[in-house]
């Protein structure tokens, strides 16, 4: 699976949204009404279990969860720092 996809099905069992019409392009902060600061945290929490990153307090950042396609490359430069 690619790192979208994964980050299209945690957001989906995440959030109890349907994300079959998201794309990289997808507005998260501001475009989806579910997504507010709670939100961020459980997905944080579900990275973290689910994708096996560590997300440090300072590495927390709007840019970061501004689209879908700005969540997957956090979380590809995340994965990448444990290798």
């Amino acid at each position: 699976m690619s790192v979208l996809s994964d980050v299209l099905a945690l957001l989906e069992e995440t959030l109890q949204i349907d994300t079959h019409d998201m794309d990289e392009s997808t507005e998260l902060l501001g475009g989806i009404a579910e997504f507010d600061s709670m939100a961020v945290v459980l997905v944080i929490t579900s990275l973290e279990e689910t994708l096996n990153v560590t997300v440090e307090d300072d590495e927390i950042s709007a840019e970061a969860f501004e689209t879908i396609g700005s969540l997957v490359n956090f979380v590809e430069q995340k994965q990448s720092e444990k290798s």
